[in-house]
């Protein structure tokens, strides 16, 4: 199959979240399957610098503004890049979609209505480029225009559409829909308009073929009220054609037995390698080593979604007992200075590193006894399962992708050699406190502990898996599209 893959950032060139590494590993993962996929990006400052030898291959007109899509390579690998190059909407400094105040950029829908249009140009071979994909894949609002634009030819291909992450939907003003030059056949309540505004999640929810997500239990969690962001009706009406398919990890980045970022590379059979990770992490963040205490890490954004403000308010409790904490990320302002208190208060204990750190990441996987992880929902989640490969055993809230890929430790689990973690029901303090202390328990026995470590490292959580998942939703939606087009069934 020719798969278009359209998606707004790509690990190493641009990255701020998990969206990227699935734009690095999924159409890697095609390519192996012997599928012919090439990647549309933005041309961001940082993709431009870190791709060698681009070339531009076209000129375009989108919204009426001149652009170059330039082409490359994804790195470490031979698929075709194609950047579309608009400095007056790309060529900003930093984050891709925040400005220095940390706000969004105020002309994000012109942005992203940009990478749309391109891709729709390109779905149907206008471009000159004598290449016509079977299937184009997007990926998140940035990229939700595209199915809703397609829908309107007959000579189109198929489309499928995945939420990463429900709570982001480019909602904009209303008269944003006229500078977007968008047809006016989409403009309606079973179309783009949400409420009044302009939807670009909703593009894709309403008009692609299949829609994936990026778990099974979060294809269930989104057609409810609870997490479906006022989009669990739409959801619910085209559950047909709604699967989840649980993201894949880089097992070649993320292996311990070959990490080039950690002190010791070691595998399930030589688990003494994470003592030595654990000595190099201390020593890193100048926490003295406590080699039978157990250290606890979280990696990620510093939000309430992640569930880091229940991890400050367990704190108080935790920090009693003979633990050590790592955290690494950075998010709200309020999260950041809370850290920084109890690491300036008990730096025996508490480290906190603001901001992200690829090695560093890795090295704390690599030396961390438990990772915590209590997010309040979590679409697939990427932690939990890099933890599980590196013998550190998660600590998790039971919904989406966690409930999907930690096993939790009962007794009968633990007994079958079936358990990888510790998963809790709700998400509060008293829930997460008392997880802690049943990992605490399971640590301070040490042949149940390397049983539960030796479990999660077994796991298959590569991406092959994921990506035949996928290649079978692109039939469906391949023969669905051969039944007749329509715009929102």
């Amino acid at each position: 199959m020719r798969i278009l893959f359209v998606i707004s950032e790509l690990y190493p060139l641009v990255k701020t979240g998990g969206l990227a590494d699935v734009g690095a590993s999924l159409p890697k993962a095609l390519k192996e399957l012997d599928q012919d996929v090439r990647v549309l990006l933005p041309a961001y400052p940082s993709v431009k610098s870190r791709c060698p030898n681009l070339k531009p291959v076209a000129e375009l007109r989108l919204m009426d503004r001149p652009a170059t899509l330039l082409e490359a390579v994804v790195p470490d690998t031979d698929i075709p890049l194609w950047l579309v190059d608009a400095p007056h909407w790309f060529e900003r400094p930093g984050n891709p979609y925040l400005g220095p105040d940390g706000s969004p950029w105020p002309d994000n829908a012109e942005r992203f209505g940009a990478l749309c249009w391109a891709g729709f140009h390109l779905a149907l071979n206008q471009v000159g480029l004598n290449w016509q994909p079977h299937i184009v894949h997007c990926n998140d609002w940035q990229t939700g225009l595209v199915p809703a634009l397609l829908a309107l030819e007959t000579n189109r291909p198929a489309t499928l559409f995945t939420i990463h992450n429900l709570a982001y939907q480019g909602i904009f003003p209303a008269q944003t829909f006229t500078r977007l030059k968008l047809p006016k056949a989409l403009w309606h309540v079973e179309g783009l308009e949400f409420h009044g505004q302009l939807s670009f999640i909703k593009g894709g929810l309403m008009y692609a073929d299949k829609i994936s997500t990026v778990s099974p239990t979060y294809a269930k969690e989104i057609q409810t009220p609870s997490f479906g962001c006022g989009l669990e009706g739409v959801l619910k009406a085209r559950s047909q054609h709604l699967a989840g398919v649980l993201n894949g990890i880089d097992t070649d980045k993320w292996n311990p037995a070959t990490d080039p970022w950690i002190a010791q590379t070691y595998d399930l059979k030589a688990l003494s390698g994470k003592q030595t990770n654990k000595q190099a992490l201390a020593e890193h963040l100048n926490l003295p080593l406590r080699a039978e205490s157990p250290l606890l890490a979280f990696i990620g954004r510093l939000v309430a979604q992640k569930g880091i403000d229940l991890i400050l308010q367990a704190l108080p409790y935790l920090i009693r007992y003979p633990f050590q904490f790592v955290f690494l990320g950075s998010g709200e302002r309020d999260f950041e200075q809370g850290l920084l208190y109890w690491a300036r208060r008990y730096p025996g204990q508490v480290a906190v590193h603001l901001g992200y750190d690829e090695a560093l990441a890795h090295l704390v996987e690599a030396g961390a006894d438990l990772f915590l992880m209590p997010s309040r929902f979590e679409p697939c989640g990427l932690n939990q399962m890099y933890s599980q490969r590196y013998g550190t055993v998660p600590i998790v809230h039971r919904t989406g992708g966690l409930a999907d890929t930690v096993v939790d430790a009962t007794p009968d689990r633990l007994a079958n050699r079936a358990a990888t973690g510790v998963s809790f029901e709700h998400p509060s303090v008293g829930a997460l406190l008392e997880a802690v202390k049943r990992a605490w328990l399971l640590y301070s026995q040490p042949s149940l502990w390397h049983s539960l470590q030796q479990t999660g490292m077994l796991r298959d959580f590569s991406w092959r898996r994921s990506a035949a998942e996928y290649c079978w939703l692109y039939q469906q939606a391949l023969a669905e599209r051969k039944a007749g087009p329509t715009l929102s069934s």
